[in-house]
């Protein structure tokens, strides 16, 4: 009975291992892409924040009637954002000598 209702081992990374395999390209598009304009490089620093929206719990009368987790959770390129946006930033200041911290 409980080979029936747990999900086995096998089936889990299986999954993962596809949704893995769908985003690669994104992935890599995303690692590829340089930043060699302070205008892009501003644009980027914009768009992508710097901290991981919020994370809330949703309550009616003192009763948690769900949970929402942080954002960087739910999103499976974030790591390729926030690299994206660190490229950004140093970008602005290594090569452009702009200062940085409004956007930190």
């Amino acid at each position: 009975m409980s080979s029936i209702t747990s999900i086995s081992p096998e089936v889990a990374p299986a999954h993962h291992n596809y949704l893995d395999k769908l985003l690669q390209p994104i992935r890599k598009y995303l690692d590829g892409v340089e930043v060699n304009n302070s205008k892009m490089a501003h644009w980027l620093c914009q768009l992508i924040p710097a901290q991981c929206p919020f994370e809330r719990d949703v309550k009616l009368f003192g009763h948690l009637l769900f949970h929402i987790p942080p954002m960087c959770k739910l999103n499976p390129l974030y790591d390729q954002f926030i690299g994206l946006r660190f490229r950004a930033l140093t970008f602005l200041a290594d090569v452009c000598g702009e200062d940085i911290t409004s956007y930190c």
